[in-house]
């Protein structure tokens, strides 16, 4: 499992928070960068401790028959970096 954050929208409010995800990396089926999450941060809908540099992407996880989207914060290769990061085995020497 990886730790990811997550921007979510607070129901029936246009805001959007924060949480920490714990992600199975064999679910994840696409990444794609979310340009739409760095027009919110500058018009001041997402949190205000976010950097205004900070990229956003779109998960997309299997769940069977449907899919379930979530946006975390960081630009698609830095995601990519901590899935594939996480599969790989890695020799341990002495």
């Amino acid at each position: 499992m990886i730790k990811l954050i997550e921007v979510f929208k607070l129901p029936q409010r246009n805001q959007y928070t924060l949480r920490e995800i714990y992600v199975n990396p064999k679910h994840v089926v696409a990444l794609r960068e979310e340009v739409g999450f760095k027009q919110k941060l500058v018009e001041g809908q997402l949190p205000d401790d976010l950097d205004s540099r900070q990229d956003f992407t779109r998960l997309t996880l299997d769940r069977g028959q449907s899919g379930l989207d979530v946006v975390v914060i960081g630009a698609p290769h830095i995601i990519e970096n901590k899935i594939h990061g996480t599969n790989e085995k890695q020799l341990l020497t002495d």
